[in-house]
């Protein structure tokens, strides 16, 4: 399996990067052929992922019938994740998982067995790979650990430090893939491709039970690439686990694709820690805001004003009664409005009596 890649080189110096012995005696440098794909272009990339633009290398003879182009190599952008040439509509709706193409079903598949045999086979370029423990027990996504894997390099090259290497001496990973060409109502074309995956060979299963399928010779390349003069048996031959894969642990910025730091490649032991994000300006001027009014109900609290003083002063006076000026009056009760209508009675009684002597 491959779910994200790594690849920091310009187009110039994946050219570099790419140079392949032809006919000729001298090592020859690919075309960079430059597609439009609906206005999306390669950017160099310290965390690429699915339905990103990627370098990829293709035989120059699927846009020309020249002889002298059969061997030649052309390098290309194409997006990652295959898009069916019959999908109609938005191509980023069709609803396919095609970022991996399982070599075990390549025959059976409406979606890849069109593009093989029609000879659509890719290299695709990365400096490394990376892959996440799944092997052994379970674990969350987000507590799986995380390598990139990359082939061997000179002894004084590292991989994930660019000052000790240069584009004429690093050796790229190069993955077998399967390329798709869509076109859009207005006839406008996007190059996609799927990388070819097998199951793990020992190399590779303590970490995850799929691997890429890696060419680590150019016997193999020129095999995969060269689809009008070997068959398409032939090209399936060249593609067995790889015999010789290196890798180093990286942090987990790498489990979110938009971190794009120079972070993501370097073993986890020299990475540099994540910087905290800078604070949204609306956020922080909100919770300026709050500790200021925080403040202020605090000292209002602690510091009692000249009305509070005035009530506190009122409460503390007393009535001749001996009850606080100020204080709501008792809720006469019903027996007192009894008493009050009984003492009325009596002395409208007797004002009758006193009234009927005289």
């Amino acid at each position: 399996m491959c779910g994200r890649t790594c690849l920091t080189l310009d187009p110039d110096q994946v050219l570099c990067a790419c140079k392949y012995q032809n006919s000729s005696v001298e090592k020859e440098t690919p075309e960079w052929r430059a597609e439009f794909n609906l206005g999306r272009r390669y950017e160099a990339s310290y965390n690429i992922a699915p339905t990103d633009i990627t370098p990829v290398v293709v035989s120059a003879a699927h846009f020309s019938d020249q002889e002298d182009q059969k061997c030649a190599r052309t390098v290309m952008p194409m997006m990652w994740g295959m898009i069916p040439f019959w999908h109609k509509g938005d191509y980023r709706k069709h609803g396919l998982t095609t970022n991996n193409c399982r070599l075990e079903h390549l025959m059976d598949s409406k979606l890849y067995r069109g593009p093989f045999k029609r000879g659509q086979r890719c290299v695709v370029l990365c400096e490394g790979f990376y892959e996440w423990q799944t092997a052994g027990p379970a674990k969350k996504p987000s507590e799986r650990e995380a390598y990139l894997i990359f082939v061997p390099q000179e002894s004084d090259v590292k991989i994930y430090d660019k000052t000790t290497w240069t584009p004429s001496n690093v050796k790229l990973l190069r993955m077998a893939g399967l390329f798709d060409v869509w076109e859009d109502e207005c006839g406008d074309k996007m190059y996609s491709y799927s990388i070819i995956t097998f199951q793990s060979s020992k190399i590779m299963d303590w970490m995850h039970y799929r691997m890429p399928a890696i060419l680590e010779t150019e016997q193999q390349m020129n095999d995969w690439l060269d689809f009008k003069r070997v068959s398409d048996s032939e090209a399936l031959a060249t593609l067995r686990p790889a015999k010789s894969l290196e890798w180093h642990r990286v942090t987990k910025l790498v489990n979110n694709s938009r971190n794009k730091s120079e972070e993501c490649n370097k073993p986890i032991e020299l990475a540099a820690k994540p910087a905290k994000p800078p604070m949204n300006k609306t956020m922080m001027a909100w919770l300026n805001v709050r500790k200021k009014r925080e403040a202020e109900i605090k000292a209002e609290q602690s510091e009692p004003s000249d009305e509070e003083d005035k009530v506190g002063a009122m409460k503390r006076k007393t009535s001749p009664d001996a009850s606080p000026v100020g204080s709501p009056s008792k809720r006469p009760r019903f027996r007192d409005f009894k008493k009050e209508a009984q003492k009325r009675s009596c002395a409208i009684s007797e004002s009758e009596v006193k009234s009927a002597e005289r």
